[in-house]
């Protein structure tokens, strides 16, 4: 089967988890005592999201996964970092995942926090100087600044990862994997492929 194929596979797997969660109609696969004994062997996630650690926006439940199914990071703000790069990194390196998946999130409070600026402590700092690119990017865009930004986040965090040498730029130049952005509605349920 062609990596094409693959990426659109994993793909839909995910827009039709999503579809059921929104329904309200999941199937909560792979969560039974028979795929906990499977995945002890090892795992074989179709896909890697990186999204945001709020605690309203766990991947597994919007797109109605289960174990072993999705490789998940979270960090505040679905950023990026050398951490987050390595982690991706060992999914498409180890674990042969072809699908990265950067999930904003409408009401993102990071995202928030730095529109509205004002003074960060701590390594919230950190968190903040790197969502400030998709603030200045989403200004002048017609529509809501924070639902832009957020949007705008996860194209710039999509493209670092895209960027990211040696390793995943190698492979999406060379058609190995696919990183798209995506943006969860917190009213609908419902996630957009950007």
């Amino acid at each position: 089967m062609s990596n094409q194929k693959i990426i659109d596979e994993a793909l839909q797997k995910l827009i039709e988890g999503n579809k059921r969660y929104v329904a309200g109609k999941p199937l909560h696969p792979h969560q039974d005592v028979e795929r906990r004994r499977d995945v002890i062997q090892g795992q074989q996630p179709f896909a890697v999201i990186l999204g945001c650690s709020d605690s309203r926006i766990p991947p597994e439940i919007i797109f109605d996964q289960g174990l072993g199914d999705i490789f998940v990071i979270r960090v505040a703000g679905s950023i990026v970092d050398d951490i987050a790069l390595g982690s991706i990194e060992y999914a498409i390196d180890h674990l042969g995942t072809k699908l990265v998946v950067v999930l904003g999130h409408g009401k993102c409070g990071a995202v928030t926090a730095t529109v509205q600026g004002g003074e960060a402590h701590g390594h919230v700092t950190s968190i903040v100087k790197a969502i400030a690119p998709a603030v200045e990017k989403a200004k002048g865009r017609p529509g809501d600044l924070v639902d832009n930004a957020i949007k705008a986040n996860a194209e710039i965090v999509r493209d670092l990862i895209k960027s990211s040498k040696p390793l995943l730029a190698q492979a999406v130049s060379e058609g190995n994997i696919s990183v798209i952005g995506a943006y969860y509605d917190i009213h609908s349920g419902e996630v957009e492929i950007m």
